[in-house]
């Protein structure tokens, strides 16, 4: 059992040296800070901050917050320390990004 955790955080450490790369198709100006999350607040902006609707999955891919945002500000104080895979679409486009809460 241990072994699938690992291989699982060792997928998530990948993803996230990827996440500076530019995503292909993805949202423009996308940016995400601070991450890692230590205040309870993400901000999320883009290019054309259009409203965005957010989902986060734990590191089991179950949706643990569903939500759409008109601003930057994303409140993610309800959510346990860990890593999270977040999903933002804007328009007809989206961007996933690894997101650590400490």
């Amino acid at each position: 059992m241990k072994h699938i955790y690992l291989i699982i955080c060792m997928l998530f450490i990948s993803v996230g040296f990827a996440q500076d790369k530019p995503d292909m198709g993805g949202i423009e100006g996308f940016k995400m800070y601070p991450n890692p999350v230590l205040d309870g607040k993400v901000y999320i902006s883009t290019q054309h901050n259009e409203p965005k609707k957010i989902l986060i999955y734990n590191v089991l891919g179950t949706p643990v917050v569903e939500t759409t945002i008109l601003g930057k500000e994303l409140n993610v104080s309800s959510l346990e320390p860990g890593v999270y895979v977040l999903r933002v679409f804007e328009k007809d486009r989206s961007a996933t990004r690894k997101l650590v809460i400490k």
